[in-house]
């Protein structure tokens, strides 16, 4: 496992596509940042960055897809997902180290935005519970759309169609709180209920809102955990095809 993980770091630091990556993901935090500084009226600076974390994930569906779209599409496309099927590392530990590559990309995203609390703390107060209980939500958030980014990668081998799709289930999981509220919807209590239990966008709010709740956590634990399962299928179900 770890030589693949090794291979996909080394396939995402040593060219330029997660410096862009993460170059995008820091001009939409600055925007953000300077857009709530914009909103204070006092001269301190003092907020907790939960709404900066809140709107964040309406911004960065649009960068998840772009981190996952080449995991499997590219290996396809090129010809490589047959040798490195027949590696020594099983379809498992694929799945796994490519995810952890992807989720190491993610967190060095994420720790450039660090600079911003560092720079607040200085000049003004930040909470700390409530920032980190932001930065464990908007991380949760991320993993499991990196899990789902993931799995849609292994359907084709064209990473922008990819990319296309994993855009749209992103916009799914966000908007589908929206839908399960409206007045068809609202009409059937039960299927209300069923629908907006798949929605992620309100349990993020509450770690924006400096909350850790288990049920939260357990949603998108799981949500990662069965998404690397189909992962794990649709890999297994091609390998035996060709096999």
């Amino acid at each position: 496992m770890f030589s693949v993980y090794k291979k996909e770091v080394q396939s995402f630091f040593y060219t330029p596509f997660v410096y862009v990556v993460t170059a995008l993901f820091m001009f939409l935090f600055t925007l953000m940042f300077n857009n709530a500084l914009g909103n204070l009226s006092q001269a301190t600076f003092y907020f907790t960055f939960p709404e900066i974390f809140y709107n964040g994930i309406f911004y960065f569906i649009f960068l998840i897809p772009i981190l996952t779209m080449r995991t499997f599409a590219d290996e396809r496309k090129f010809g490589t997902e047959v040798l490195l099927m027949t590696s020594p590392v099983n379809v498992i530990q694929i799945i796994v180290g490519k995810y952890l590559a992807n989720l190491t990309a993610f967190l060095f995203m994420l720790a450039g935005s660090a600079f911003f609390p560092i720079f607040t703390a200085i000049k003004g107060e930040v909470v700390v519970s409530q920032l980190a209980c932001a930065y464990i939500g908007f991380f949760l958030w991320g993993a499991m759309f990196i899990a789902i980014g993931q799995l849609v990668s292994s359907f084709t081998e064209s990473s922008i169609i990819a990319a296309v799709i994993g855009e749209i289930i992103m916009f799914v999981f966000i908007f589908i709180d929206d839908f399960s509220m409206t007045e068809f919807i609202a009409q059937y209590p039960t299927i209300q209920s069923f629908v907006y239990s798949f929605a992620a966008q309100p349990r993020f709010a509450y770690f924006s809102q400096g909350f850790i709740r288990l049920s939260d956590i357990v949603f998108f634990i799981s949500a990662i955990i069965i998404s690397l399962a189909w992962n794990y299928i649709s890999i297994e179900k091609r390998r035996w095809k060709k096999g």
